[in-house]
């Protein structure tokens, strides 16, 4: 964060000192990170007391000033050098990710603040020439935003998130991580109802935003994708005329947002046509996408370190933005050469010492993201198996979908039909309940039959058919949503069979 004085932020957030006297809190200054995890917490930092599932962060403050940190921004008074805002009385949001544990307003209250420190910081930053950069969609956000930080990274100094922290909490917590040596800020940008992009876009207003997909993530929480199409748009709405706004031209509930934004539009596509568009595409071995990037008159090979042929638009969106940043196709492309995955359990890929490859792909999951995953899945199998001329298996290892409403039912009995469409060899289906059962219903009455489709309770019991079952080039998809858990069955199933 940019160096402030505690009275500068009391100032920014309308706090009150508490434990300090001005005079002490203009002398005061915070030089290190914001951090909402006491154990976190930096010399000179700044620490936020958050109400969390076990625990209140405000009993952590004494703890979190021992560590270094010179104040803690709270709801109430410490014991120790603070800001406080106070709880607005009925002021709980329990529809957010960040304050589900928020039982009196005070957790709120923090985040307001939080936020308002963050624009005051993201504003100043902007006025010296920082470019910030907010990317938006149904899924690919983590995987894209990955993407534009190794883009970037050859014009400047770039910040982006760590894996998906794109909420309330996540998205000005990292605003705070830029400095006055930032040249581009990255954000991802998620909502669980209309209003949470457009409030996400206030906190740091973007002047290049990215749209890559509508689809049916959340889609219970939605109602309708009429209203995630809607929710979506808020971002190139918040995009000034003087700002650009990249669409993904191959979902037609993207393209139409150009309607809704006076910024410059930029499209891509996968067809001739758009401003910046792939042709060629083709896939190796491993499902890592290969094309031809057009940019007007311009052309260039790419070669993407990232798996899945859904990788090319968020490739493409990318490009868009490095482009417009003042790179050339060429380093676009050598940055691309080397942008292999970043962010933990999505799409990584590890072959083992036994020829195994297990490809993780479990820290969320929707219709979209879950079809992409098994089309990959299917091709490295297809792959493998021309390449060695052996019986190659494909195993999906399948948990839950949340948070699709009333559509679950028919969203996992589609999954299920898609893998035996796909030739998928075995099904795993991970865990109980309807949509699971639907889930195997689905294969089931597509064709799949003995075998092929394996029910188990959880993470565990899959664990153990694997590796009883297991053969040496099978190729393995561990996929669901983050709720599942099947991450840590995905990173033991690829530590097993090393040398």
């Amino acid at each position: 964060m940019i160096d402030l004085t505690l009275a500068e932020i009391a100032d920014i957030v309308g706090g009150e000192l508490s434990d300090i006297t001005p005079e002490a809190a203009a002398a005061t200054r915070v030089t290190g990170t914001v951090e909402f995890d006491s154990r976190a917490v930096t010399a000179g930092g700044l620490f936020l007391a958050l109400p969390g599932a076990r625990t209140d962060g405000h009993d952590f403050a004494a703890g979190a000033v021992a560590a270094g940190a010179v104040a803690v921004l709270a709801a109430r008074p410490v014991g120790v050098p603070a800001i406080v805002v106070k709880p607005v009385a009925g002021q709980v949001d329990s529809a957010s990710g960040a304050l589900e544990h928020d039982i009196d307003g005070s957790g709120a209250a923090v985040l307001a603040a939080l936020g308002r420190l963050a624009r005051a910081v993201a504003d100043r930053l902007a006025a010296g020439g920082l470019r910030i950069i907010g990317v938006t969609g149904s899924s690919g956000k983590t995987s894209t935003k990955d993407l534009l930080a190794a883009v970037l990274a050859p014009l400047g100094d770039v910040i982006a998130p760590p894996g998906s922290f794109n909420n309330e909490l996540g998205h000005p917590w990292t605003v705070l991580r830029a400095t006055t040596d930032t040249d581009f800020l990255v954000l991802e940008m998620s909502a669980r109802h209309p209003g949470n992009i457009a409030a996400l876009a206030a906190i740091a207003p973007p002047s290049i935003g990215v749209v890559l997909n509508v689809g049916t993530a959340h889609l219970g929480e939605f109602g309708s994708r009429d209203v995630i199409a809607a929710t979506k748009s808020e971002l190139p709405q918040s995009v000034p005329a003087d700002g650009v706004v990249i669409l993904n031209a191959d979902d037609g509930a993207v393209a139409a947002m150009a309607e809704t934004t006076a910024a410059r539009v930029v499209r891509v596509s996968r067809s001739p046509g758009a401003d910046l568009w792939a042709g060629d595409v083709a896939l190796d071995e491993l499902a890592r996408p290969r094309f031809t990037l057009h940019a007007g008159e311009q052309q260039v090979d790419i070669a993407l370190a990232v798996h899945g042929d859904h990788q090319v638009s968020n490739a493409l969106s990318a490009a868009a933005v490095a482009l417009e940043c003042g790179a050339t196709l060429q380093q676009v492309a050598d940055a691309l050469a080397g942008a292999g995955p970043v962010s933990k359990h999505r799409m990584q890929v590890t072959t083992r010492a036994d020829g195994v490859v297990v490809v993780n792909d479990a820290y969320n999951a929707n219709p979209d993201s879950m079809r992409a995953g098994l089309k990959a899945l299917a091709w490295m199998a297809k792959s493998a198996r021309a390449e060695s001329d052996a019986p190659v298996r494909s195993w999906a290892v399948l948990g839950e979908m949340a948070e699709l409403g009333d559509d679950a039912i028919a969203e996992h009995d589609s999954i299920g039909r898609l893998a035996v469409r796909l030739d998928v060899s075995r099904l795993v289906v991970v865990g109980t309940g309807r949509t699971m059962g639907a889930m195997q219903h689905g294969a089931v009455m597509e064709g799949s039959w003995g075998s092929e489709v394996s029910p188990v309770p959880d993470a565990g019991a899959a664990l153990d058919l694997l590796r009883a079952e297991l053969e040496p080039g099978d190729v393995v998809l561990v996929k669901a949503s983050n709720s599942a858990g099947l991450g840590a069955l995905a990173e033991e199933l690829a530590r097993e069979g090393q040398a």
